[in-house]
């Protein structure tokens, strides 16, 4: 199933597939610290590896995570940055979400 915003895909879920796996548009650096935090996180299948995460949903990743997630991957697809200060803002609050996590 594909979810598009403005023509653009911003998810992609394998329904038939158990665990149930959806596919991500991420900020790359964001991409990687996510995979290294979350082992249910890899890199995009069938898709740019480095701008695509695939989540697979199988408890192992917070349900408000995984929410942040596609709510990021919506972001980046619907709205260009007026400002170059706000996706690094977007980009910044997530990576101390992330490092928060681990700590």
């Amino acid at each position: 199933m594909v979810f598009k915003v403005g023509g653009k895909m911003f998810a992609l879920i394998a329904v038939t597939e158990t665990p149930l796996r959806i596919n991500l548009k991420c900020d790359p650096e964001l991409a990687l610290h996510l995979r290294a935090a979350y082992p249910a996180v890899q890199p995009g299948y069938h898709m740019n590896k480095k701008h695509w995460n695939t989540v697979t949903i199988d408890g192992s990743v917070p349900e408000e995570d995984i929410i942040s997630m596609i709510d990021d991957s919506y972001n980046l697809v619907s709205k260009k940055p007026g400002k170059l200060n706000d996706l690094k803002e977007m980009k910044g609050n997530k990576l101390r979400q992330i490092e928060g996590f681990r700590n």
